[in-house]
């Protein structure tokens, strides 16, 4: 499996967009945190976390071929299971039904990554560490904030045997210790 520095320049290679390359670095945070939790290979999740949207830029105006490129400039780069995973947080276009816990963990780091960051955003300081999880569980109650953030796939972590609160609260953990990476 490649290692993260080497993860890192590939994501660098086919992302330009910064906001991208900080959705994957969140992604990648969240998904070490809950391999942690659940006891599951960190290296694995974090990789399959940072990479999971490596052909965005090239598919977003073909969604149906968004996660497929990605599996082809991975094969033989990251386990298979690892791949699955990137393929099936496009299910819809895919047809890889998320299944494997790795699978939904993803779903849920890439929606809860939105709403933590989109919370963020709307503090007066637009800063991370000023988001209490109080302030993050209101927002996901509120349906009107954060419309495109899918309450449904942050709800997989239930799951993944974490439930809602100390899903937020780890994940927005991850990201307050890469704040400065997600400038934030």
């Amino acid at each position: 499996m490649i290692n993260r520095e080497e993860a890192y320049k590939l994501i660098n290679k086919y992302l330009i967009n910064k906001n991208l390359i900080k959705h994957s670095l969140a992604v990648e945070a969240i998904m070490k945190k809950i391999a942690i939790t659940i006891n599951e290979d960190q290296e694995l999740w974090s990789r399959v976390g940072l990479l999971h949207d490596l052909d965005y830029e090239y598919t977003k105006g073909n969604p149906e071929k968004h996660s497929n490129i990605s599996a082809q400039i991975l094969s033989g780069l990251i386990p298979e299971i690892g791949i699955n995973a990137i393929k099936s947080h496009n299910y819809i276009h895919t047809n890889c039904i998320p299944i494997k816990t790795i699978d939904k963990s993803l779903l849920a780091a890439d929606a809860v990554s939105g709403l933590i960051i989109a919370t963020a955003l709307v503090m007066p300081s637009k800063k991370i560490n000023d988001v209490r999880i109080e302030t993050l569980l209101n927002k996901y109650n509120d349906k009107s904030f954060a419309k495109g953030c899918n309450r449904n796939k942050i709800n997989l972590c239930l799951d993944i045997g974490i439930d809602l609160n100390d899903f937020l609260s780890l994940s927005l953990n991850a990201l307050i210790e890469i704040s400065k990476e997600l400038e934030l």
